[in-house]
């Protein structure tokens, strides 16, 4: 009998980003009212800790969970597109408002993208951004020896 082969589960791409910190519960509940998370997989441990959680941010899943007792903690560095300038910063504020601390507030950047980042609890730090300008090689490049 054969079988199928799974390279990967349903939501998940090639690459899968994931954080192991601690106050894992906390930031679940920060992606789900900051980013709109949709919990599709969690495991918790019979202390109450989050062994492994998968949420889902629109197409993309986020792996997380606590470390356990001999790892060190990993937050991570993400980023979170959007669809256009007014909903990074409708995000960003949506992000503080949700426990998040501002990194840098809502910018245009000289590669045509407008972001602003914030960190959750845990450490991790999210980029929200959006493309707002289709720039070729060139012009990103001499906008960004313009503000050098």
């Amino acid at each position: 009998m054969s079988k199928t082969k799974i390279s990967r589960p349903e939501g998940h791409h090639v690459v899968v980003p994931s954080a192991v910190v601690p106050g894992a519960n906390k930031v679940i509940s920060f992606l789900e009212r900051a980013f709109d998370g949709k919990v599709v997989d969690r495991y918790d441990g019979p202390n109450g800790a989050v062994y492994h959680a998968e949420v889902l941010l629109g197409d993309s899943v986020v792996m997380l969970g606590e470390p356990a007792p001999d790892q060190q903690a990993m937050p991570a560095s993400l980023s979170y597109y959007v669809d256009d300038g007014a909903s990074v910063d409708a995000t960003y504020r949506r992000a503080l408002d949700s426990g998040a601390r501002s990194v840098s507030e809502p910018t245009d950047q000289p590669w045509g993208y407008r972001s602003a980042c914030v960190t959750d609890d845990a450490g991790n730090r999210w980029t929200i951004c959006a493309i707002v300008e289709e720039l070729s090689r060139d012009e990103i490049l001499r906008r960004m020896q313009a503000q050098a």
